[in-house]
């Protein structure tokens, strides 16, 4: 008999109030505990999967080990529980439907009308257990994206009361994320938007239970009382979730609040092991004491929102935590660089990462940012997008190749020393058809990233449509660009460095994906290492 137990985390008052993070939280404090657990997400909009998503619109998409195109709060869920995520993770209605449309299409229905209940509730249901049935989790946390009372939660929300009716609630709880706003004219805490919002909750026949406070200011006994006799919850099942100086301190709060021990006390499960978070609180000590503070660029073309890069920047954190070191971000448009101000623009920085992207805006900045660090010995670290500019660069200005570019910004290219993959020249749809996922690559024994690794063979996460180009690759390594990383399958290049420059590498795929709290990315650490013995 399959006996895990689910947590279903909703959000109400208003978005962004990091229903991930305390998701991520729980399952870590659960963790310590003992308990093998799982986070999964399901994202209410009709898109098959982030995919097609302008980093603009939803943030970066991350991608897992078996290719799926995921939302970035799967990131966290890595970051934190130090375990992959799959296909499993992610799930949207637009993946919900595509399956009841395909299934109606082939008749599996007997002829019934298909209906929201009971076909696309159930659809739900099972693609929430889906992790829960492989009997490799003695949790699952599923996270609901959006907010109470939107018409696209709806659905979700059913699956979740149907589940709780089914399972039984000591087998499916639901912790409810909510505001408690602080009016300074009042000067006091306000409980009514909490109150309407498990009202809402309680509307759709689910009743939350416990209650996660987001608020700015402590909230005493008087208010847990009040929202406790409101929203049916004991005043221990209130949690209060203040602002914290970074994501990674909310596990700490949430222990200190007793979330996990409420949580597991109504699944009826051992409270008994204490979470003792020793890894994770050495990584806090590292990253809030640095010795040393160093200031890289970020040069790409969505830096107006932070988040289109949110896991090269928290790459960024785990790498300086672990050279006792501070990471200051500058925030650079590769639209607003040119060869003339370059110069100006990359002054007084440590080192510069030139970021991942598509099409070909901004594609003449990332090449003068690249020119500007390659000629200054600044050390250098370009991923996907930011190393084919790096090869392009090195072509046009070392090579001699001064029309060289990639195919991706248009057809007559003279020198295409980025090239359109072969398998990818019949492709015409968008979603889901880059090569995605984890990867295999070979690395050459004394290079700069065979020393970071300390291994021949890798895996790394993909996501491109676009290589390097072999016929170019005799004349760009006789120049003196070599490729240190190949596919031993293919024959793909995947990593290219030169050896005279204090620190240059670029890499075709995504490093930034795989950094942990307990295992930051080796070519992340051993790109502050760089950059850090460089600014001295």
């Amino acid at each position: 008999m399959n006996n895990t137990k689910y947590v279903f985390v909703t959000g109400g008052v208003t978005s962004s109030l990091g229903k991930g993070i305390i998701a991520a939280s729980l399952a870590k404090l659960v963790q310590e505990r003992g308990y093998s657990v799982t986070i999964q997400k399901l994202d209410p909009y009709i898109n098959i999967d982030p995919g097609t998503l302008n980093p603009y619109e939803h943030g970066e998409c991350y991608v897992t080990d078996d290719g799926a195109e995921t939302d970035l709060d799967l990131g966290h869920y890595e970051r934190f529980l130090n375990i992959p995520t799959s296909q499993a993770n992610n799930v949207t209605t637009g993946r919900i439907y595509q399956s009841v449309i395909n299934k109606e299409r082939k008749g599996e229905f007997l002829g019934k009308t298909v209906q929201v209940i009971p076909h696309i509730t159930d659809e739900i249901k099972h693609r929430i257990q889906i992790l829960g049935n492989t009997g490799d989790y003695d949790i699952v946390i599923t996270e609901i994206g959006g907010t109470i009372g939107d018409i696209e939660s709806l659905p979700y929300v059913e699956a979740v009361r149907q589940l709780q009716w089914e399972l039984g609630e000591e087998n499916a709880i639901v912790v409810h994320l909510t505001l408690v706003p602080y009016l300074s004219a009042a000067g006091e805490l306000k409980t009514k938007p909490t109150q309407h919002s498990v009202k809402l909750l309680m509307q759709s026949g689910v009743s939350p239970n416990v209650l996660v406070c987001r608020s700015e200011h402590e909230i005493n006994d008087t208010i847990k009382r009040k929202l406790a006799l409101f929203c049916n919850v004991k005043k221990q099942d209130v949690i209060q979730s203040l602002d914290a100086e970074t994501i990674y301190d909310v596990p700490n709060l949430m222990f200190n609040q007793g979330l996990d021990y409420v949580v597991l006390d109504k699944l009826r499960l051992s409270t008994r092991k204490q979470p003792k978070l020793k890894a994770w609180n050495a990584f806090l000590k590292k990253h809030k004491n640095p010795v040393s503070t160093v200031e890289i660029g970020l040069v790409g073309k969505y830096v107006e929102l932070h988040d289109s890069y949110k896991s090269i920047t928290e790459a960024f954190i785990h790498a300086g935590a672990a050279n006792k070191t501070k990471v200051n971000v500058r925030w650079i448009h590769s639209e607003e660089l040119t060869p003339e101000n370059a110069a100006d623009q990359l002054k007084g920085l440590n080192g510069v990462l030139v970021a991942p992207g598509f099409g070909d805006r901004g594609i003449e900045g990332k090449i003068s940012a690249v020119q500007y660090v390659r000629e200054n010995n600044i050390p250098f670290f370009g991923i996907c997008l930011g190393m084919q500019m790096a090869v392009i660069e090195f072509a046009r200005n070392v090579v001699g190749l001064s029309d060289a570019n990639s195919t991706e910004m248009g057809d007559n290219i003279k020198y295409p020393v980025i090239n359109l993959m072969e398998e990818q020249k019949d492709v015409t749809e968008k979603g889901g058809t880059m090569r995605l996922g984890a990867w295999d690559c070979q690395l050459t024994q004394d290079s700069k990233v065979f020393n970071a690794y300390k291994e021949e063979f890798i895996s790394e996460r993909h996501r491109h449509r676009y290589e390097f180009n072999n016929n170019y690759k005799k004349q760009i390594e006789e120049a003196g660009m070599k490729a240190t990383g190949v596919n031993p399958k293919t024959g793909l290049v995947e990593i290219v460095e030169i050896a005279s420059h204090p620190w240059f590498v670029g890499v075709q795929y995504h490093p930034e994906y795989k950094s942990t709290v307990l295992n930051p990315h080796p070519l992340f650490v051993n790109f502050i290492k760089a950059v850090l013995k460089h600014s001295k």
